[in-house]
Parts: C-alpha cells; structure tokens; sequence
C-alpha cells in the first residue's frame, strides 16, 4: 500500500539479462536507478527473488505483473517460464504474464493455453517489437480463448527507439476489428498510445468500455499535456497503474505523481482497482474495490 491507498505495477519487466540485445541494458541503466542491475541481479545475469520482493515491498507495490516477450528482432527474448522462480517466491505478490508472437508460436493459442495454466494473468503482445500487427488473422483463436477465459490482452500502444521497431504497428487503429470482434474481451492500450497517438487511445477508452489505458512509460506530470484535449478526471476513470520497471526512477514516486492529478477516489480506482477489475486472478484487497466501476 501507498499512503493508504492498495498499488499494483502492473508493467514491469524481469528477464534474465543474458537473454537480452544490449539496447535494453542501456534503456535499464539510463532510465533506471543507479547500480540496479547489479542489485536486483545476480552476476551470472538472473534475478534474485527475494531482494526483488524486498525493492517492491519497499515502494509499497501489493501486486507486480511480471512481463515477458520473444522479440529476437529488438530486444530479444525475455522467456515466460524464467519469470515463474519469482512467482513461487512470492505468488501473492508477484504474477506472470504471457506473451507470444505469431512468427515464433505455432500454434498460437497452445502457447497461448500453456501460459494461461502456469498461471499468466494477461496476455502482452507487442507488435512493435515482435514485427507484426494486432488485427493479424493468426491472432484470432488466442483472443476467442482469452475471451472465454475472462483474461485481458494488453498491447504495447506507442513508440519504440530499440532498434529494429516497427514503430507503424502501435498504431491503436489496428486494434478496432479486434475490439469490435471480440466485445468480451478486455483490451489494454500499454504506455497509452505514447508519441502519436495519444489521441486516439484516449478516445478508444472512452468509446468502448472494454478498453483500458496502461501508464507505463509516461512522465506523470505530462499526462495533462498528452490528453489535453480530453476530460482528465473523466479519462483516468480508464487508467491503470504501471510504470514500465526496471526504467523508471521510483514507483511509489510515480504512484504519488499520477494520484495527485486526480480525486483520492479515482486515484485508488487507477493505482489498484481497474487492474483488480481487468487482470485475472487478481481477488480485490479491500471492500470499496468491489464497487462497480465509476461511469464515465
């Protein structure tokens, strides 16, 4: 908890360091606290659990969403079933989340199948990185199952400076004929549409209920300028909390940053009670969270 209020991360990024293309130790240690890597991670490159869970205890994070992703082409491959040690050490903390990509996985959905039984809480796609688009056919039986499964797909929603980004796939336009298909099924808009699409994320969120937008990346004071055309406190009725870890300063900071632009009760719906809602397997922590959510 913060200041009162429950905390979910709900982006937040753990891979074994061997795995990774040397752009993003960069992007960790340019954005990230200094000497991080060298505390969180062992020498040979894996996380250590229990320090891991002591940093988020320490920021006040209840529940991190550990993400993978197998994108060889930017960053690499961040493998779903080495997140799982950090699980077990603390599950009621700590909560994987899957991923795929259509040129690697085939077929799709069992991969899909597989991470939702180990326990994946979402599943993430990043079409930017992984070099394909959302209303992709090849996609579909993943998102009918996550559909009746009551699991959400979160989407990276914005620009990439990792080489090898197909920056053109964030385009939130491409998620349209997936909303629309599949009315069930709870999308999140990751990082918020960030660059040049802003816009059109904001007004996804606000036309279809199903429609979420994910903070991760973004400089909390800025969110006023990057909605300025909308109703902040309206659209932060659409928010979650995340902040795109290990390259951010602080979480707690940033939860504190994002709270103060908004009523307290709207801020305990951003920090934790949206993703209490979205995410699978995330039970609510306190009564006020199991209220319907706020009309928008």
């Amino acid at each position: 908890m913060i200041d009162g209020m429950a905390l979910i991360d709900a982006h937040v990024h753990v891979p074994l360091l061997g795995t990774l293309k040397p752009a993003w130790l960069r992007w960790a240690r340019d954005f990230g606290p200094a000497g991080l890597l060298q505390d969180v991670w062992d020498a040979g490159g894996r996380p250590r659990p229990a320090r891991l869970d002591e940093l988020f205890a320490a920021q006040g994070v209840d529940v991190a969403l550990l993400f993978c992703e197998y994108s060889p082409k930017a960053t690499g491959v961040q493998a779903f079933d080495d997140l799982l040690p950090i699980v077990e050490h603390n599950p009621s903390r700590f909560r994987p989340v899957a991923n795929v990509n259509p040129h690697l996985h085939f077929p799709l959905a069992d991969e899909v199948r597989r991470q939702l039984g180990l326990g994946a809480a979402a599943l993430k796609l990043h079409p930017v990185h992984g070099g394909f688009r959302c209303d992709d056919a090849a996609l579909y039986r993943a998102y009918h199952l996550l559909e009746e499964r009551g699991v959400p797909l979160v989407v990276h929603c914005g620009t990439s400076s990792f080489p090898g980004s197909a920056n053109e796939n964030a385009d939130p336009r491409h998620l349209i004929p997936v909303v629309r298909d599949f009315p069930g099924l709870n999308v999140v808009l990751a990082h918020g549409g960030r660059g040049w699409w802003y816009d059109a994320a904001a007004f996804l969120a606000l036309s279809h209920e199903s429609v979420w937008l994910e903070l991760s990346g973004l400089p909390p004071k800025r969110l006023p300028e990057y909605y300025a055309r909308f109703d902040l406190v309206r659209l932060a009725r659409r928010w979650i909390f995340g902040t795109d870890w290990p390259g951010v300063p602080g979480v707690a900071a940033n939860a504190r940053a994002v709270a103060g632009l908004v009523p307290d009760e709207v801020a305990a719906a951003v920090l934790a009670g949206n993703a209490r809602k979205v995410y699978a397997g995330l039970p609510p922590a306190f009564p006020d969270e199991r209220r319907p959510p706020l009309p928008g």
